[in-house]
């Protein structure tokens, strides 16, 4: 069964950090693919003896903040 998750990727340098907002899990490669590959590992472990919660759909946007 596959389930499709949704990932927010950012660098922290030297690192690229793959998050998972459904559930927090949390991953880092030294490429962008590479942090989403090691993410997908880490989703695969984390669901190892649980059953994937529903496909969610997300809405990723932006918000503007005087400061």
């Amino acid at each position: 069964m596959a389930v499709i998750f949704n990932a927010v990727v950012t660098r922290e340098d030297p690192w690229y950090v793959a998050k998972c907002p459904e559930n927090s899990v949390t991953s880092q490669g030294k490429s962008i693919e590479d942090a989403l590959e090691n993410l997908k590992e880490a989703l695969a472990l984390y669901y190892e003896d649980d059953t994937p919660p529903a496909p969610s759909r997300a809405l990723l946007t932006t918000v503007e903040v005087a400061v």
